[in-house]
Parts: structure tokens; sequence; C-alpha cells
């Protein structure tokens, strides 16, 4: 049985927290250095791919820790425990933030001069479809579903949570007849559905794409993973596994800048396109060692990896802020050290709210949520449940 922690997906998590967190706060950026601004436009006008490749990990986590447990065959006691613990990941940061993000809301309405207009979607309605989670199964697009920003994508991650007791059994049922290579061509074919809309409507934003992304993006990162757990590689395979990550990490960047400078004359979102090379990134990780592997397996990038989903969840909350802030104290950001030191400053506030939110609700939420199962009266007779991969999925995302 294969379970735990693959280190350096883990350190992938904040690469791809940052590139969303960066997709937002780009107009920052351009008031504080157009220069920088420029330069780095090519990869951070993609940063909502960030929440492709959260899918994509999601997928593949669950599947390294939960195939042998639940996919030889259907347990709905397994199914239901499977769910929990996946409520005890994200649920307490998600509610803390919600509620954070209609405070803030709230805030605007009493004090200042501008007043926020989410607040005509504070609902008793809107905040039961937030609080179970289910905002997004109601609208074609994501845009203010969710009073804090990224948390459509939480809603699209629990609708592949409750769809994962069916999918492991067939995942599961294909590994066994399938070889390692022909999984891997499964993943990559299951991660084209939404390239191909965006080749057909030449935009990535379309009514209902949300569901393409986060299904199939979820279904190739499984597949992805059930090929790496039929693969023994040797030494030198895992050096080579670690040479095409790195590979791999730099045609993407590179690809975002032809891409930008050749624009595709029918495809305005080009940059979606890069989304084709995020499976077999995330397995040549997930395999390699070497210079990325390794850099993303140390343990600062590891420790940021654990606290991306927070991080992921407020930082929105922190961006809205700011620009309330600007509006009502008329500050216009130009060029200087001083603009330079507030991007930072923000980006660093984020991640201080990100860790206290981390150390503070999400792991003492989620080991007191584990409790209430692990204190059952049949607690003996359970199997022993696999560790938990730290690599919490996004949880990502944002856009």
């Amino acid at each position: 049985m294969r379970t735990g922690e693959i280190r350096a997906l883990s350190g992938l998590r904040i690469v791809a927290a940052l590139w969303v967190v960066l997709f937002h706060f780009r107009p920052l950026l351009e008031q504080a250095s157009p220069p920088w601004s420029d330069a780095l436009a090519p990869v951070l006008d993609a940063g909502a791919q960030g929440v492709d490749l959260f899918f994509i990990l999601s997928g593949f986590v669950l599947t390294w820790n939960y195939l042998d447990r639940m996919g030889e065959s259907w347990s709905t006691r397994s199914t239901l425990r499977f769910l929990w613990l996946r409520l005890a990941r994200v649920w307490p940061v998600y509610l803390v933030t919600m509620h954070l993000a209609a405070a803030w809301i709230v805030f605007t309405l009493y004090v200042g001069d501008f007043p926020s207009p989410a607040a005509e979607d504070l609902t008793a309605i809107s905040w039961i479809r937030q609080v179970l989670l289910v905002q997004l199964w109601f609208e074609p697009f994501f845009d203010g579903s969710s009073w804090d920003g990224p948390a459509w994508s939480i809603s699209a991650e629990w609708l592949a949570y409750l769809l994962f007791g069916a999918l492991v059994l067939v995942v599961f049922r294909i590994a066994a007849a399938t070889r390692a290579r022909g999984l891997l061509v499964l993943a990559v074919l299951a991660s084209l559905p939404p390239t191909l809309f965006l080749l057909a409507s030449g935009v990535f934003y379309t009514p209902w794409s949300w569901l393409p992304r986060i299904v199939m993006q979820f279904i190739a990162g499984a597949l992805a993973c059930a090929a790496v757990r039929k693969l023994h590689v040797s030494d030198r395979s895992r050096q080579t596994a670690g040479v095409a990550a790195l590979l791999l990490g730099g045609v993407i960047i590179g690809g975002l800048y032809l891409l930008d400078g050749v624009p595709p004359e029918l495809i305005y979102d080009a940059g979606g396109l890069v989304d084709v090379l995020f499976v077999p990134l995330v397995v040549a990780l997930a395999l390699g060692a070497g210079t990325l592997p390794a850099a993303l397996s140390t343990r600062t990038m590891v420790y940021l990896g654990h606290i991306s989903f927070s991080l992921y969840m407020v930082h929105e909350i922190v961006h809205t802020a700011w620009n309330w802030v600007a509006a009502q104290y008329e500050i216009t950001l130009s060029p200087s050290w001083g603009a330079k030191l507030v991007f930072v400053g923000l980006i660093a506030l984020s991640g201080l709210l990100a860790a206290a939110l981390y150390h503070l609700v999400e792991e003492p939420a989620r080991h007191w949520m584990r409790r209430m199962l692990d204190s059952g009266p049949k607690q003996a007779d359970r199997p022993a449940e696999p560790p938990q991969s730290r690599l919490h999925p996004v949880e990502a995302r944002a856009g």
C-alpha cells in the first residue's frame, strides 16, 4: 500500500498557490513596477491555470492514499469516512475565510464611502449554499458565486470528493487491466477536454467551463497516480524523471512567453494551452530526483506547501481590503521603492495570515474533526487509516 507525502508535490503546491496569488495582484505590480510587470506578464496573466494544476494534484494525491483502501470494493462506511476527512481538511479554513469576507463586506457598508457591491449577495440562501459547499453547482460562471472569491474552487472540489467513492472503483479496475504507459496516455487524454473547449471558443472562461475543468483534471490526476503506483523505477530512471521535470517546467514558462509573443490568431486565452503539460510535470516530480524535485522537497518549500491552502483562501481578502483602503484614502501607487514595498508587504501579509490560519485553525480543527471518528465505539474494528498526505487540494484555485 503506497500512502503518505510526496514532498516534491507538496512544494509544487506553493508554486501553484503563488501563481494564483500573483495573478490577482497583477494590477498592484503594474502600478509599483511597470518593468517587472511587463517582464512577468506572460506568466502572471496565465495564473488562473494554477487552479487546474491544483485539481490534478487533488486527483493524484487522493488516489495515492486511497486506491488500495477504497478501490477494491464499495464500502459506504469507508466512503463516508473519506468524505468526513476531506471536510476536516478544507472546511474549517473555508468557513473562517468565508465569514471574514462577509464581515469585510458588512464593514464597508458602515465605514467609508465605498460600500462593497457584493453586499447584495449577502443573503441567507447564499450563506446556506456556501456552508454546504454547493454554491457553484447552481452557476454557469464562478464570478460572484462565493463571498471569498477563490472559494468557488472548493465547491468544485467538493463535487469531485462526492464522486471519488465511485471513481476510485473504476480507476482501480482500469489500473488492474492496463499497463503504466497506457494509464499515462489515458491521464493525458482525460486532461484535454478543457483545452479542446479553449481551442473551440478561443477563451478559457465559458458557461459551465468549471465543470470539465474539475471533473476531467481530477480524473487525469487519478489516472496519473495509478500509473506511477505501477512503476518500479531505478535510481537512474529517477534522475531522468527529475531532468524531465526541470525541462517541462522550462517548457511551460517558455511556452507562455512564446504564446504571448506570437499569440494564436483565434485564441485569446492562449496561456491555457500549457495545461496539457501539467500531467507529465506532476508524474515527473512524483518519480524524479535531482534539481527541481530536490528544490521543491526542501523543508521550507514543503512547509509553504502545507500553508498554501490557507494562503489561497485568505489572499483575496487582503487584496480586496487594500483596494478599499486605496480608494477610501485616495492612495495612488506610482513606480517607486515605496510602491514596491507595499506590493511585497501585501504578499507577505497574506503569507503571515496564511501561517496563522494553518496553525490556529486548519491543523487544530482537522485533528479535532478526525477525533470525532476515532473516538467511536467500533474504533478497534476499523482497519488502520493510511497516513494523510499533506497535499490537501485548493483548494486552488481562483481565476
